[in-house]
């Protein structure tokens, strides 16, 4: 077929039935680029500095001196401790908020999620307010029962808790969103209760969830500083944890300081590294 004269390319390749596309440019902007690439230097440099800077002749014995071994000890039991407090009262409380329509949700989601913006050292005077000897609560807690949580080891499983929860929550409300909730009403179509089909159908579906959120909030407890130093204090060996060792050796000894930093770099790292197949299916 002979494209007629004055017939543009494209549009004779149409009426052969073999409609051409056309060419698609996939360059970045410049304008874009440039931003993408600074934020992306502003946020790596600084790691990179701190691995290149790490005194690595003398980081075994950095790394094994009884002070930094006491406060790892002590971050791993805390962590692991404030992320069990969060497993037994979060996961309850992502099913409320996720299952049960109940007037003001909205603001008891919000209240949960607040500790994610509130500043640490907040959190820190307002656990003191609560929990402290004179506090709301804890007044009653050291008359009744003679029990002080402020400055004791059990206060910092408590400040770790109270900011680490609600990754916790987060991430398995947004996993009982995700699921589908026929499975359950089959459940108890068949004569199960609420509470056997939560057991026995919904915490095997959200088990990736919970597992996500639990490892989220044990990094986010592993790395507290704020509301721990304010409500426990920096007491070695009793409530002086990884991050408050880093500060306290930062004054005094530098190398020591970097030397603890690059461990918590290196949890983050392995965390981010064990969620990141999870994160990719999400997207």
């Amino acid at each position: 077929m002979t494209r007629p004269a004055g017939t543009p390319r494209f549009a004779a390749d149409s009426l052969r039935g073999h409609p051409r596309r056309r060419r698609v440019r996939t360059g970045v902007p410049l304008p874009l680029l440039l931003p993408a690439l600074a934020g992306l230097a502003f946020l790596t440099v600084p790691l990179i500095a701190l691995v290149v800077r790490t005194p690595w002749h003398g980081l075994p014995q950095q790394l094994t001196s009884a002070e930094v071994w006491q406060a790892l000890r002590l971050s791993l039991l805390c962590a692991s401790a404030a992320t069990a407090v969060s497993l037994v009262v979060g996961v309850p409380l992502a099913w409320l908020l996720a299952r049960v329509d109940f007037p003001g949700r909205g603001l008891v989601r919000a209240l949960v999620t607040l500790p994610l913006v509130l500043p640490p050292v907040v959190g820190g005077v307002a656990l003191l307010m609560a929990l402290g000897r004179n506090g709301v609560v804890g007044r009653w807690l050291d008359s009744w029962f003679g029990i002080t949580l402020p400055f004791t080891t059990a206060g910092v499983v408590i400040a770790e808790a109270f900011v680490a929860m609600p990754f916790l929550v987060i991430s398995v409300e947004g996993t009982l969103r995700a699921a589908d909730s026929r499975y359950e009403e089959a459940a108890a179509t068949l004569g199960a209760s609420r509470f056997t089909a939560f057991r026995r159908v919904t915490l095997p579906l959200i088990a990736p969830g919970i597992a996500a959120g639990a490892v989220l909030a044990w990094a986010r407890a592993l790395g507290e500083f704020g509301a721990t130093i304010t409500f426990a204090g920096n007491f070695p060996g009793r409530t002086q944890t990884m991050p408050l060792a880093v500060y306290l050796a930062l004054q005094s000894d530098p190398e020591a300081a970097i030397a603890l930093s690059l461990v918590l770099l290196a949890v983050s790292v392995a965390v981010l590294a064990g969620l990141r197949d999870r994160w990719m299916r999400a997207g």
